[in-house]
């Protein structure tokens, strides 16, 4: 989801952040696993489409979903191919990311065109360290945050 040739529109950080939080949660919803989830919380990252202005932010959500069964891990994925376009998103990318694994990524964007997905499943062979897991990241588009252009007064 790029936004290069439109100018980044003026938002409030947190209608963003709240707008990137209801898209994780519907994710999390069609997914319908009850593993053990690895939270954090959106926060703003600069925007590199609008690298010559300021105050052109994105805002970033990762989390993922891990200790479950491989099996329950690609039942997720496969609600997700059915439940995404279900709900009025759009999967763009559909099939294994750049890694040297080619892990299973699905790629989509809402129905609003304000925020995107990346999920990808990451499985680790037995007796590995690390534990396979579904890792999502929902990012919004680049926004001028009203806080920061709204004039002062003084």
């Amino acid at each position: 989801m790029s936004d290069k040739n439109n100018p980044a529109p003026n938002k409030s950080q947190s209608a963003v952040e709240k707008r990137v939080t209801v898209a994780s949660s519907e994710i999390l919803d069609i997914m319908n696993m009850k593993g053990k989830a690895q939270p954090s919380s959106p926060f703003p990252i600069k925007c590199s489409d609008h690298s010559a202005e300021d105050d052109v932010f994105r805002v970033r959500h990762p989390w993922s979903v891990y200790r479950l069964p491989d099996t329950e891990l690609e039942s997720a994925m496969n609600r997700l191919r059915k439940g995404l376009p279900s709900k009025g998103w759009k999967i763009v990318k559909d099939g294994p990311d750049d890694s040297r694994a080619k892990a299973p990524q699905i790629v989509a964007n809402s129905g609003d065109g304000q925020v995107s997905a990346d999920l990808r499943l990451h499985m680790t062979p037995a007796g590995s360290e690390y534990e396979s897991a579904i890792e999502v990241t929902v990012v919004s588009l680049c926004f001028h945050d009203e806080a920061a252009s709204a004039p002062t007064s003084g």
